[in-house]
Order: C-alpha cells, then structure tokens, then sequence
C-alpha cells in the first residue's frame, strides 16, 4: 500500500464529515463510509409531529469556538429557545410550581459552589489534562477526578431541596447517574464558559440552527471532494505500517493509506480490530462513559406558556420544556437519564410523566431516537465517568499507526457538544496528514 491510496473515514457525523473536508482541502483523496441511509451520526434533524424535529444533539453557541466557526463561514443562522416564564420542579417527593427564575434561585447556590473549583482545577480547558508530573497541580486534578459529581454534591453546605434539584440538574447533564459521571467532566463544561454556569447553561440549551443541523453538515461535506458511501457498514478494519484494510458488513474491502474511526466509545468494540486497539483503550470501550439516557418529543394540545421543568433521578425525565408551537398545538422536549425508565414511544406513558410537573397537560403523540439501543452509538452525548479525565482521555487521543479516533467522546474541549466533534475532526485531519507526509 502507498500513500496515495485514499484515507478511509468511518462514519458521516460532524467529526467525520469535518475530518474528510480538511482531508481533501489538503489533496487526499478520502472515501467516507457510513452505516447508516443518512449522514448526520448523532444529529438527526427530521420531520415529526407536524415539523422538522431534532431527535439527536441540537444546541451550538458562540463560547463554542469551532462550531461557531462553521457557522460564520457557511452564514448558517441561529434561532433560540423560548425563553421560560414558568417553572415546574420536583423537589421532596413534591410537585412546585412558580416563575422560571424561582426554579433557577433554588438552583442557584448549589450550582455556582460545584462549580467554583472549575477555573483552579482546569485554567486551560482546551488542555484539561496537561499538567506538570509531580506538580501540585497533578495531585489536586487526579484526586479531584476520583470523585464523581455525586460525591462532590455530597461535600457541598445545602438544604435538602437545594442538594435535590442540583443532583437533578446535573443528572439531567450527565445523561446519566451522578454517582458514575465524573465530577471533572462537570468541571470541563464550566471552566469551558468561564467558570460561570448561568452561562453554560446558556451554551448547553438556548441557540440551535434555523434550518436544522443537517444544513450545516451538508455544508461542510459540499465543500468536500470525499466519496460518500451510505449503507456501509464497517466490520473489521486490519492496519499496519503499509496501510489499513477495511471490512464491510457485505464482504467487501475497502483499501487505504489510514482509517479515521468516529464510532462513540460505547459503540468501539462493535468493530473488530487487528492488531487490537492498546489495552488501555480497550478497557476505556469496556468500561463505556456515563451517558445512557433519552430525548423525547410531545406534541401537546394547545398552546402552553413557554417553560422549563426539572426533576431528580427517580423520575424517568429530568427536564422539559417548550420548543415550538405548530398548528394551535405546543411542541415539548424533554431529557431523561434512562432510556428504559418507560417507553417513550407509548404515548400515554410519557404523558403520565409529563404530568407529575404539569398535572392537566394532554400529549396527542410522540418521537424519539433510541441512541442507546442504536448499535452504531450505544449512548446519548458523550460524559465521563470518573477517573476517565486522566485515566482514558490522552491514550484514546493517541494515533496507533494509521488508525485514528476523532468525534465528540475524544475531544479535547466541548465533549458531549456538536462542537467536540468538529475539534476532534479539524485535530486528527492534521494528524493523519502529517503521519502520511512523514
């Protein structure tokens, strides 16, 4: 094998279709191989309930400094939430209702005092875990990722209610149990927007694209020159210092210089690699991260004053709130840590929960994706466990040969975002490119 054979891309989500761009801007040839009938990996922008829908990830932001690049060179346009005037919360086994910022002011305390370590712990959130060996600096970040967000909730001075509503924010964020989720995966999304989580939160769930995520992924892989294969199903991939062998789920091989591999890490092992991955990533793939949760669309009769709902773990959602309003009917999100609390494509179940907050509210129908269950991802976005910071991140960032990981799950910076996968994809199309010129 040579170098002038094509670099193989395995799977079109941002991180891939990014990766291809910057590939073929630097005269590679690249073909793109994706399972899937549609590109878009964990966005997934489609018709549903009367209007095109986001079932997968949604919200950029500016503080989001590679997506928003994308959008500044495409002339992408933003559109913004509703921004809440009620607020729903569950605290004490108890329903509560107010105005959004009384939600928000019980919230409050706790989440600034989670978050206050985040700027000393991590002052360079793009280089989390750079640190001097030895240095005081490496003490305090590896003792701070042994705890989970959990047990740093367990630390902090709060009332009941306070202690409740924060494990269900972050429980909410985790797209997962706080008792696994790391609390420096926390840390990162704060130290990422300053230290200030009124702003992350911002970033996490405000602004999304006017035409949908599609659009500008298909931006980014128009102004490509990679060859695009839907229904391509990757199996196997063998490498070596030659080049790389891909194998696909109808028997064919595809041949190349290198593979850029995007798979989420729950969903690694779904491939067979030879030789195998390092130790290390393989336990990282076995372990998994800390996201197994669901995101659910209501359409819900009427039209219903913009809100925002929360709710601890023992509910099947942790949040909802009003998106769109279509038809005289209102169109609900909501996020959940568990995509097996219910079923969340029967409608009457989640309107029985949608009810523990708003007691009257009547769901017409539903949609969701379940991420979980779909064999290519086997998670929702990408958070953490503890430990993983410093234990997993930089050997899953390591190139093996000419076999690369890129998404959001091996980013530096915004993990779990639109904006993870782009970076990765920018940092290991330079990475491929310098290995295959050396």
């Amino acid at each position: 094998m040579s170098n002038s054979q094509p670099v193989i891309v395995v799977g079109a989500g941002f991180a891939g279709v990014t990766a291809a761009r910057e590939l073929t801007r630097r005269g590679r040839q690249v073909v793109l191989l994706e399972a899937r009938d549609r590109i878009g990996g964990r966005t997934y922008y489609t018709e549903k309930l009367g209007r095109k829908l986001e079932l997968g990830g949604t919200w950029v932001h500016w503080f989001q400094p590679h997506v928003w690049a994308e959008v500044t060179r495409y002339g992408a346009e933003l559109t913004q939430s509703p921004a809440p005037e009620k607020g729903y919360w569950i605290v004490g086994g108890c329903r509560h209702e107010g105005t959004a910022d009384e939600m928000l002011d019980l919230l409050d305390t706790g989440a600034r005092a989670l978050g206050e370590d985040s700027l000393r712990l991590i002052p360079h959130p793009y280089a989390p875990y750079e640190v001097e060996a030895g240095s005081a600096a490496e003490a305090a970040l590896l003792a701070a990722d042994k705890l989970t967000v959990a047990d740093k909730i367990a630390q902090l001075d709060l009332s009941d209610d306070q202690r409740e509503l924060l494990d269900a924010f972050w429980t909410l964020s985790l797209s997962g149990p706080t008792n696994v989720g790391g609390y420096l995966q926390a840390l990162r999304w704060h130290a990422l927007c300053g230290g200030d989580w009124l702003l992350m939160f911002e970033a996490c769930a405000t602004y999304r694209l006017k035409n949908g995520t599609a659009s500008l992924l298909q931006a980014i892989l128009d102004d490509s020159d990679a060859d695009l294969r839907l229904g391509a199903e990757v199996t196997a991939i063998d490498h070596d210092p030659a080049g790389v062998r891909v194998r696909l789920a109808d028997g064919s091989t595809v041949a190349g210089s290198a593979v850029v591999v995007t798979l989420p890490l729950n969903a690694l092992g779904s491939i067979t690699v030879s030789p195998a991955l390092a130790e290390g990533k393989q336990a990282a793939a076995r372990e998994g991260q800390t996201s197994q949760g669901v995101k659910v669309w209501a359409r819900v009769r009427g039209i219903v004053p913009p809100f925002a709902a929360l709710a601890p773990a023992g509910h099947p959602l942790q949040l909802a709130q009003l998106e769109y309003t279509v038809d005289g009917d209102s169109l609900v999100v909501a996020l959940g840590a568990d995509s097996t609390a219910v079923d969340f494509a029967d409608r009457e179940a989640v309107q029985e929960v949608l009810r523990a907050w708003i007691p009257d509210i009547d769901v017409v129908d539903v949609a969701h994706h379940d991420w979980v269950a779909d064999p290519y991802t086997r998670e929702t976005w990408p958070m953490q466990r503890a430990g993983q910071l410093t234990g997993a991140l930089a050997e899953l960032r390591r190139p093996e040969g000419r076999f690369f990981l890129a998404g959001s799950d091996y980013a530096r910076g915004w993990m779990g975002f639109i904006d993870g996968a782009i970076e990765s994809g920018l940092d290991v199309a330079r990475a491929v490119d310098a290995a295959l010129n050396s």
